[in-house]
Formats: structure tokens, C-alpha cells, sequence
């Protein structure tokens, strides 16, 4: 049986997360979407002006996984927290570490006093959609996510003239 571990993450950590986040991507079928860098992580993740919390998932000493999170409110209900990556080696799974992470993450969010935890999971992610409906998730159907990137993102942040 495998000891597991999570603790949070710390500077030295960056290599190891920005490596789960390009499985990951990879896994997502879309490796050549990660621009990381080890720095944006050093400076967005530990320093002064922390945009988001990072957990780290050992089984038996070895990296097995990962959870990144960030705090977000909504105007209905206050505090709550974004769970943006979930993920555990190949290897690791089926042996309670993506739960042990998502446990802990629900734990953090319980300890804020945050009204929901929330994430998003891809329509083709059986598996994964299986396992958090299995934990007691629901998945908001009537809802899509909207988002702006790049050139469009720009353009909309230029004052009109």
C-alpha cells in the first residue's frame, strides 16, 4: 500500500509543477498551448503578490501529482475557490491521490469559509467527470465559459477614442 503525501509547494517546486502542468497539457491533447515559464511560477505563485496555491501530491517520496488553486468570489454567494489543474501521473492513479488532492483543496476551502470549489472539466474527460460526480460534483450545463486571449484581449483593453 502507498504512503501518501501532500504538502504544499515551495520555490523549488517550479521545475516540477510547470513539468505536471506540460503532462498535463499533453493528456489534454494540447502540448503546444503551455508558454510557463519556471519564473512566471516563482513570481505568480510565491512571491509577494501570490496569484494562486499549489499543492503537491508524493506517493511513497515520489512526485505523483499536483493541484493548483486560486481564490475567486462570487456576488451571490462570497468567497470561493477556482481549481484550475488537477492531475496525477499515469503511473499513480487509482490509488487515491487525485482525492487525497481534491480533499485537501475542499479542506482549504472549508478552513476560508468559501461558499463553493469549483473547476472545469472537459466534455470528452469521462473518466475524470465520472470521478468528481462520484465525489458529489455537479456539472452546470446551462453555463459556458467565456474568455479572451492575445490580439482580442488587447483590442478590448484600448480606451475607445
Amino acid at each position: 500500500m502507498s504512503s501518501i503525501r501532500i504538502r504544499p509547494a515551495a520555490p523549488a517546486d517550479a521545475p516540477l509543477i510547470l513539468t505536471f502542468i506540460r503532462q498535463l497539457a499533453e493528456y489534454e491533447r494540447d502540448p503546444n498551448a503551455v508558454v510557463m515559464t519556471e519564473d512566471q511560477l516563482l513570481r505568480d505563485g510565491f512571491g509577494r503578490d501570490r496569484y494562486f496555491e499549489c499543492l503537491i501530491a508524493e506517493s511513497n517520496g515520489q512526485p505523483a501529482g499536483f493541484a493548483l488553486f486560486f481564490p475567486i468570489y462570487s456576488t451571490w454567494k462570497g468567497r470561493s475557490i477556482h481549481l484550475e489543474d488537477l492531475f496525477v501521473l499515469p503511473e499513480f492513479r487509482k490509488q487515491g491521490i487525485g482525492k487525497a488532492l481534491l480533499r485537501r483543496v475542499a479542506s482549504i476551502a472549508v478552513e476560508r469559509g468559501c461558499a463553493r470549489l469549483q473547476w472545469d472539466v472537459l466534455e470528452w474527460n469521462k473518466l475524470a467527470l465520472d470521478f468528481y460526480r462520484a465525489l458529489g460534483a455537479v456539472t452546470l450545463d446551462e453555463w459556458r465559459i467565456m474568455r479572451v486571449t492575445g490580439a482580442a484581449l488587447n483590442a478590448l483593453a484600448e480606451p475607445e477614442s
